[in-house]
């Protein structure tokens, strides 16, 4: 049998990773499951993956992924909703799956509900059979329908993360929505500048050869750039290209994308808007958890998997091994430096009170208002930004355009 790298979490949160002999990707995370790891990547190692048929069957491989339907958000959140209507009408599980099977409109739920309730049939508990598909469903999710099973209340953690993942969707749509605007201003004044550049500034180019006089700075500067686009367009597009494809390469790193998330925090307008976001989902997701009956240990550990910035997540699992030593959820929240004085005073009520769940889903209802807010008005805070960039292009383009002219009509009055 071939042999898997496997990388996961433990119960106490620790990262572990070795290699592990199994039949398929899927029977070794059954068997982490088994000893109680969460795994969050296994690839084949040692041993060249499994082929399928003879020659050319790598490609008719390669074409069915490129083109197959994959398992999208909304099915997961569909899902989520319609097992939770059907547990609590007290349909029996595996009738349940079936029913959402058949129903299901994308080929790829379907084949994915299919597996589950093979697993289900083979004695697996539904949470292995869910993490089974480490793309689909998250380590969070996999462990609060774990939660469930313990605790008998599996219908009540479906409808909560049905909750968890709406408002998930919901803050990416406006996140969307508010940056329609800027975007389209700032492709339309890339592309007023590929004309001007490209059309306008070398027909004036031919003008202002005939003046047989120096040309001022500002005009100099843009005939130079235009002369460049015209005639090196193949260099800026290449330069342009190995900058993105560096950008994503460094981005795609663990060293890339931290610093690249910790960056985000500071950009102007956005900084604050990403930070309240990311914190709304720590907060709700770490109530979610909190009311299911997860240990407070493995609930930040799920939680720092949610938040979506690696920087947070950093500063989230400080807050656990923080709880380990003993130390309280406030003292820790404090180190943390992430959050504002009104979310540290909740923590500390939640804390003294025993209602911690209850003041963190205030939390994320608050930062979730503001964000609503601050995305409403994030084209009124954007758009003197783009009106003063606009102004300094036209600024620019109107002084090296016409200050030749202007000085040629000084010379021809003085005559």
């Amino acid at each position: 049998m071939p042999n898997f790298a496997y990388r996961g979490r433990d119960g106490a949160g620790k990262i572990v990773q070795g290699v592990l002999e199994g039949a398929s990707a899927g029977a070794v995370a059954d068997t982490l499951f088994g000893t109680g790891v969460t795994p969050m990547e296994i690839k084949p190692t040692g041993a060249a993956a499994p082929k399928s048929g003879g020659g050319g069957g790598g490609s008719a491989s390669l074409n069915i992924e490129l083109f197959k339907q994959k398992v999208e958000h909304v099915d997961i959140l569909l899902f989520s909703k319609q097992i939770y209507t059907l547990l609590r009408a007290g349909v029996p599980i595996m009738r349940a799956l079936a029913g959402l099977q058949e129903s299901s409109a994308n080929p790829a739920m379907k084949d994915l509900l299919q597996d589950v309730r093979e697993g289900l049939d083979s004695g697996r508990e539904l949470s292995v059979s869910l993490g089974r598909h480490p793309k689909v469903f998250t380590p969070f999710y996999i462990s609060m329908v774990r939660v469930g099973e313990m605790t008998g209340r599996l219908e009540e953690v479906f409808i909560r993360l049905f909750d968890h993942m709406e408002f998930e969707r919901f803050m990416k749509e406006q996140v969307k929505s508010a940056l329609r605007y800027p975007s389209f201003v700032i492709m339309a004044m890339g592309a007023a500048m590929f004309v001007v550049n490209i059309f306008v500034i070398p027909a004036f180019a031919k003008v202002f050869k005939g003046f047989n006089s120096e040309l001022p700075l500002m005009t100099r500067i843009l005939l130079g750039f235009s002369d460049f686009m015209v005639n090196s367009w193949h260099i800026l597009i290449a330069g342009i290209v190995a900058t993105v494809f560096g950008f994503t390469r460094w981005r795609g790193t663990p060293k890339g994308r931290y610093t690249w998330d910790k960056m985000k925090l500071k950009f102007p307008i956005a900084g604050s808007i990403i930070r309240k976001a990311t914190l709304a989902r720590f907060a709700r997701a770490f109530a979610l958890a909190s009311r299911s009956g997860v240990p407070i240990i493995q609930a930040l550990t799920n939680v720092a998997e949610t938040v979506d910035n690696d920087f947070i997540a950093d500063k989230i699992a400080k807050m656990r091994d923080g709880v380990e030593r003993g130390e309280s959820i406030l003292r820790t929240a404090i180190t943390a430096d992430v959050f504002t004085p009104v979310v540290l005073q909740m923590i500390a009520v939640g804390e003294e009170s025993g209602a911690l769940d209850d003041m963190m889903q205030e939390v994320a209802e608050m930062y979730q208002s503001e964000v609503e807010y601050e995305l409403k008005t994030l084209a009124q805070q954007i758009e003197p930004i783009l009106i003063t960039m606009l102004g300094v292009m036209v600024l620019v383009l109107a002084l090296g355009i016409f200050l030749p002219i202007w000085d040629l009509g000084k010379v021809a009055m003085k005559k």
